[in-house]
């Protein structure tokens, strides 16, 4: 690598070391923070955490009136994509801070 010392990519390293360090502990604080994600106006409440799993599942009970399975099917379904969608989101948006913007594989 040309222009660097050996001061220049022990710092290069140190640096990359404490970047890892602060993605660990970012990734460990995401799975205990809880997302919420919502489908038919409500109907549907779904709560996951930042490791992918749900949590708590609320369906309103005026959504059994109808009768209908594959709307409330649906309706759960939306629900948890979007709360996963808003963990993903969020999480995604952690790390840009730690590693300012750079798109690193496998973060």
């Amino acid at each position: 690598m040309k222009g660097f010392g050996a001061g220049g990519m022990a710092g290069l390293m140190k640096q990359a070391n404490q970047m890892q360090a602060k993605m660990k502990k970012a990734q460990e604080e995401m799975a205990t923070r809880e997302f919420t994600g919502t489908s038919g106006g409500g109907a549907v409440t779904a709560k996951v955490n930042g490791d992918n799993k749900v949590l708590a599942l609320t369906i309103n009970p005026e959504v059994m009136k109808s009768g209908d399975i594959e709307m409330l099917q649906d309706l759960v379904t939306s629900a948890v994509n979007d709360a996963l969608k808003t963990a993903k989101d969020e999480s995604s948006k952690e790390m840009s801070k730690i590693t300012g913007g750079m798109n690193l594989p496998g973060m």
